[in-house]
């Protein structure tokens, strides 16, 4: 395989925070925004928007396996869907097909800390306009678009409940992923060793701290994405306790 489909690490390189780093955090903003300005229109159209999404998804990601294993780079070390984005895409293709009330309360918490993560902080190894930098921010990009799009189109709301259910399925998943990774020699969820790239979990110390200051962090934004809705549903009392 060559040129824009080929393993050549070298004339594609990436570099965070450079332009074309910036452009799709700039696209995540722009489509995040249009989808909550259009939320009415959306729904209208509801079908065939959530079947666009997954097939993006499911073509994005069949298309990346494929790539690898056709260039002779698919190992069971790194590419079973252990990863929490890889988890997260699949809880999202099930959710755009059943709109299921329990997924969403689990994805729209690891989802989007995940991906969000991820789109900052990139373990990524080729740039624009490589296929790989392509498929890696449109389906990190739609599993946060597909986790807004039910909150901004079917209004679907996260509980507290559905944290403690967020918390309870990501630790099921780090301990399918650590003995994953013991059986693969992989580093699934990051739980063998840090990502070579700079990242976040750079600033929760060293080996195996930081998967306990991880645990941390991710019971804290979890909290911060339930807030907002937290705050309004006290705010609806309010007025109609004042009515």
């Amino acid at each position: 395989m060559s040129g824009v489909f080929s393993h050549d690490y070298n004339s594609f390189p990436f570099i965070a925070f450079t332009a074309s780093h910036l452009l799709m955090i700039a696209l995540f903003a722009a489509v995040s925004g249009i989808m909550f300005i259009f939320r009415d229109r959306l729904r209208h159209i509801d079908g065939e928007v959530r079947k666009v999404m997954f097939f993006l998804l499911f073509t994005m990601e069949l298309f990346y396996h494929i790539w690898l294993y056709k260039g002779g780079y698919w190992d069971v070390s790194f590419t079973l869907p252990l990863h929490l984005c890889s988890i997260s895409l699949i809880l999202c293709l099930v959710l755009l097909a059943t709109k299921s009330k329990a997924i969403f309360q689990i994805v729209y918490f690891i989802g989007i800390v995940g991906a969000l993560m991820a789109i900052l902080t990139p373990e990524l190894y080729l740039g624009f306009p490589h296929f790989r930098y392509f498929q890696f921010f449109i389906t990190h990009n739609l599993i946060i678009w597909t986790c807004l799009y039910f909150v901004f189109v079917h209004q679907y709301r996260p509980t507290g409940k559905g944290m403690l259910m967020s918390v309870l399925f990501l630790n099921i998943s780090a301990a399918v992923a650590f003995m994953a990774n013991k059986l693969t020699d992989g580093n699934y969820m990051f739980l063998s060793y840090k990502p070579d790239n700079a990242s976040l979990l750079d600033y929760f110390g060293p080996y195996p701290v930081y998967i306990l200051s991880l645990e941390g962090a991710a019971i804290l934004l979890f909290l911060l994405l339930l807030v907002p809705f937290k705050r309004k549903d006290r705010q609806s009392a309010r007025k109609e306790e004042s009515s």
